[in-house]
This record gives C-alpha cells, structure tokens and sequence, in this order.
C-alpha cells in the first residue's frame, strides 16, 4: 500500500503580509507551520500504515522554506518527502496548485503505484477545501471529504470504508481504490515524533522537483494557470473589549437583570 498525503505550509501568525502588486500571500520572512488538518492526514496515513503495512510519501508546493514542514513529516513516521518548487509555480491558486500536485502523483502512480491520496479537508490561509477535490477531478479519483473515522481498509477486494462528519451527525461510505480523502481534526490525536524518527528527519535529503521533472503545461502553472482575480484583500477590523457588568460577586442577581437589560434589545435573547 502507497500512502500520499498533500501537505502544506501555512503562515503561523495573525499579521499576514500580502503583496500589494499580486494580491497573494508573502511567505518570506512570514513565521509557518503545518496545515493543521494537513496533520491529521499525515497521521492517519501513519496509522494505515501501522494497521496494514505500506509507505508512506508527503509532497508540498512551496520556496525552499517548506523543507522544514517536510522534514517534520519524515520525523513523524513519513517514509519520503518531496517538495515542488520552481518560481514557475508561483501565486498559484487553487486550480494551478491542484493541477500540480496531481501531475505529482501521477508521476509517483507511474513508477511505483498509489493506492490512497489524503489531504486535509481545507488549509487555514485560504479555507477554500477547493484543492483536494480539485486532484481527485484531475485524476479522475473517488473522492470522500471531511472524513472523520477510517473504518475498514480492505486490500483484496480494493475497498475502503469510512465515516464522513455531515450536518447534525456522520455518514457511512465506501469507495473502490485508490481513492482520495480528505480529513477533519476529529479523525484522530496526533502522535509523538520518536527519537530514530528525529534522528532521521535531520538527516533526511528531501527530494525536489521542478516543472522540468514533471510533465506540466506551464500555461496552467502559477500565476498564468490561475483563474481567480483577486481585486481587494483588507483585514478585518480588530475587535475591542467586551463590557463588565459590575457587582456580580456582590449582587448577583442585579448584575444578571443588567446583563438581561442589555441582551434584549440586541434581540441575544428573547424579551419575556
């Protein structure tokens, strides 16, 4: 079995920096993290992998940067990491990340087979949850989104089982492999990076490709792939400090009709 989780490396900081000439994110110089859901793929890749054997390959699109995400995966429990990067890829939008990312696959499909793509469900930058589904159409894979549970994976017949979070409960579904997920944070706790995982990580050459180690249209790539216009990006305006109602301690009665008084006519709740 061949695992292949798409990862990403988001901006761990509430002063993102947007360029004002691309309208897309600057990453340079900007503290990052991993995608959180991403994380949650990465581990429930590891733990079909515990349960039925198999490998493990994380791939990301970002500048050199990202290398640090990577090796992260590796010190997890991933088996390989590759990372795509070329300035051809550049502003990218979701449509020319998911094209990407599938030729990616499609090329690791080719020389060693792959069995199941997860990502998570959406990044925190951009909380589009466009790209997952946009590798499945591109590859024509089954797709089953915001996956909570993994209940069965069966390797004769090909199948795998799970539970999706819907509106006010969960669903059960089953799809033909390879197929792609895509998880939410509920689907498991993360587990602790070990010392050989670590040891490793340092040591561990990641690979990268470019746009000439692909098989890529560049009229579909970064910028000039991307569809989506951009026309203003602007931060919201920061919230002040909520009100005190005084004498709570002393009067706690008084202090529930002031707070009464005050709830009724913003309609918080009903006037009785």
């Amino acid at each position: 079995m061949h695992y292949v989780v798409c990862m990403k490396q988001v901006p761990d900081t509430t002063e993102v920096k947007i360029d004002p000439e691309t309208n897309t994110l600057v990453r340079e110089g900007v503290p990052a993290i991993i995608n959180p859901y991403d994380i949650h793929a990465l581990e429930a890749a590891l733990q079909l992998k515990d349960k039925y054997g198999g490998k493990v390959t994380v791939i990301t699109m970002g500048p050199s940067m990202a290398l640090e995400a990577l090796k992260k995966a590796i010190g997890y429990g991933a088996d390989e990491a590759i990372l795509l990067s070329d300035r051809a890829f550049a502003g990218a939008d979701t449509l020319a990340t998911s094209y990407v990312l599938a030729k990616t696959i499609e090329k690791l499909q080719k020389e060693e087979g792959v069995d199941l793509v997860l990502c998570g469900k959406q990044a925190i930058d951009g909380d589009t949850a466009q790209v997952g589904p946009g590798i499945a159409a591109r590859m024509n894979l089954p797709q089953l989104t915001y996956v909570m549970e993994i209940v069965e994976l069966d390797q004769e017949k090909r199948t795998i089982k799970v539970y999706r979070k819907v509106q006010n409960g969960k669903e059960l579904a089953q799809t033909k492999l390879p197929a792609l997920l895509t998880v939410v944070k509920d689907i498991n706790e993360l587990r602790y990076a070990s010392l050989d995982n670590l040891i490793r990580a340092a040591r561990y050459q990641c690979a990268i490709l470019d746009k000439n180690k692909l098989e890529v249209d560049e009229s579909k790539l970064g910028l000039k792939g991307s569809p989506t216009m951009v026309r203003n990006i602007f931060a919201p305006p920061e919230r002040g400090g909520g009100e005190i109602i005084p004498g709570g301690e002393e009067n706690p009665e008084e202090a529930v009709k002031t707070l009464v008084e005050k709830l009724v006519p913003l309609e918080v709740i009903p006037n009785a």
